[in-house]
């Protein structure tokens, strides 16, 4: 790079680049030590870095384009840099000469940087408040998905609904059949337990017999509706979960809302009618393999006859208890499947949302039905039943 006096008042600078040259030069008035940055050629950044114009005694500069070629970042530096030492030596730059599309990236570069914004310390009553309006958002979004599937449901029974046959099979499938291994397996070792805990109690008295009784009862009223549920809390309601919380991730959901395919009669209404129509007969399998199971425990371990114990199981268990146990299984898997679809139609996008959805349906499922059995308890209690 070269710099050639030519006039007074006048400095050139040219690079070695011959391409690219800024001038020096006298304002309009330069009375008021006014100057101007003359740009041409092409400013490429591959050139090489451009040298500053000396301002001493300049009290404001301003730029002329009109020769000015290529440009890019090289540039932008050579603008900046200028501003940077206007600003140190209290010049005020007018960049109103320069191309709009460098003058609009320098406007970027003058805004100030967003800062992290410190966590804002919330008291007790903030975190209180917050708590309570996200339950109670979320009690009404369950409210909602819980009257959309009642009317979708009734929908469906007359066959209205937006929903294929072939998904409420399989689901009926996966929630049925697919889950009989494990609620057999669940189911007959609690009705063995049941009968060796009240085979320890009942014997102090004399009272063997009473096992039939206590196993009979307890797994039809109790035991089978709940042990099924929280099997399927884990089995059903983390799939269903897991299953739609995926397709959240992959974009599914959104494909299908885009193609106008109904997302609650396509992923929710199958599943939920399907866990509710199997639970009532999954229950009263379940009942049925417990009882078989105190029945195998009594006969072969605590020297009751089958005969008696056939007859004082049927003799205890009535219609009643049994009706009472399929309506508690009816809630349990209505509840077991709002549970997993809500919790992955709200999940996030990434796969650690997929397994706190599967976490969350399970734990949610697990204690609902217990809470719902305890309520169950406490109104066959105050209805004497």
């Amino acid at each position: 790079m070269a710099s050639t006096r030519h006039a007074p008042h006048m400095i050139t600078m040219a690079e070695s680049a011959p391409s690219r040259e800024w001038t020096l030069r006298d304002a309009a008035s330069p009375a008021n030590g006014g100057r101007v940055v003359v740009l041409s050629g092409d400013w490429i950044a591959r050139d090489g870095v451009a040298p500053l114009p000396d301002l001493a005694g300049v009290s404001a500069i301003s730029y002329d384009a009109a020769d000015l070629g290529a440009w890019d970042s090289a540039l932008l530096v050579f603008v900046l840099a200028i501003r940077e030492r206007a600003r140190a030596d209290d010049i005020t730059p007018d960049e109103t000469g320069l191309p709009p599309a460098v003058a609009q990236l320098l406007s970027l570069t003058a805004a100030p940087s967003a800062l992290p914004v410190p966590p804002e310390t919330a008291g007790l009553a903030a975190h209180v408040g917050r708590s309570t309006i996200a339950l109670w958002t979320e009690a009404l979004e369950v409210m909602t998905l819980l009257g959309e599937s009642l009317l979708r449901g009734w929908a469906a029974i007359r066959g209205r609904a937006r929903m294929r046959g072939v998904d409420l099979l399989v689901c009926l499938h996966e929630a049925g059949v697919a889950a009989l291994p494990i609620v057999t397996i669940v189911n007959l070792l609690v009705g063995g337990i049941l009968a060796f805990v009240g085979a320890v109690q009942l014997r102090k008295f004399g009272a063997d017999i009473y096992i039939a009784n206590l196993v009979g009862v307890a797994m039809t009223r109790e035991m089978a509706a709940l042990m099924t549920a929280i099997v399927m809390s884990g089995r059903t309601g983390g799939a269903y979960a897991a299953h739609i919380a995926t397709m959240q991730g992959n974009e599914e959901i959104d494909a299908l809302r885009a193609i106008g395919i109904p997302v609650h009669d396509y992923l929710i209404l199958p599943r939920i009618l399907a866990l509710t129509a199997m639970m009532p007969l999954l229950c009263l399998y379940g009942a049925a393999v417990g009882i078989l199971g105190g029945f195998a425990v009594s006969v072969s371990m605590l020297n009751l006859s089958p005969e008696a114990f056939i007859e004082q199981t049927r003799q205890s268990v009535t219609g009643g208890e049994i009706l009472f146990g399929l309506l508690k299984s009816v809630t349990f898997g209505l509840l077991i499947a709002i549970a997993g679809c809500r919790s992955g139609i709200k999940a996030k996008r990434s796969a650690a949302d997929v397994g706190k959805a599967a976490t969350t349906a399970v734990v949610i499922g697990i204690v609902g039905v217990i809470a719902l059995d305890a309520v169950f308890a406490i109104c066959a209690n105050a209805l004497d039943f």
